[in-house]
């Protein structure tokens, strides 16, 4: 199976060969990706890189927070993108993205005041979670539109905590 997968403004082909081995952009990966007790969070091997990361669906898209980066991702199936993309949808144009919690936790700082400008990887909240501070940081640049939470809050997991615009 292949798939297209974008994260920000990068497009990544990948196609999945069987359980354990993957192709991303031509270069085979040996994978190993399995939920720790049920929970969003994962552990994944990469050619024997070990890797944890919490993954969970926002809307059409996944939130992933890896190595305390949060990436917002989009995975379509290849035939279904060029479909699109032949029938004229831009769907790389999206006009507002939602901050969610990764995971419930502890509001520790949030770093931007509604109405501020914000640049691509500047960090917007400090959020506690295990007995372990994660900076999740902005997908893109943009206006903070929306401000729901401040420092002290306790959020829960997919709670939306800003919009950018």
């Amino acid at each position: 199976m292949r798939y297209i997968t974008t994260i920000g403004e990068v497009e990544y082909d990948i196609e999945v060969i069987d359980d354990e081995h993957i192709k991303i952009n031509g270069h085979n990966f040996l994978v190993d990706f399995d939920s720790i007790a049920g929970q969003p969070v994962y552990s994944l091997l990469v050619d024997g890189d070990s890797y944890e990361a919490y993954v969970y669906p926002i809307e059409n898209e996944w939130q992933v927070l890896l190595q305390g980066r949060s990436f917002t991702v989009l995975v379509e199936e290849e035939i279904e993108k060029r479909l699109r993309s032949t029938a004229g949808e831009n769907i790389g144009e999206r006009k507002e993205f939602h901050l969610k919690a990764p995971m419930p936790g502890l509001v520790v700082t949030v770093q931007v005041g509604e109405g501020q400008e914000v640049n691509e990887n500047d960090v917007l909240v400090v959020l506690e979670s295990m007995k372990m501070q994660n900076e999740l940081k902005s997908p893109r640049s943009g206006i903070i539109t929306r401000l729901l939470i401040e420092a002290g809050d306790n959020v829960d997991q997919n709670q939306t905590l800003m919009s950018v615009v």
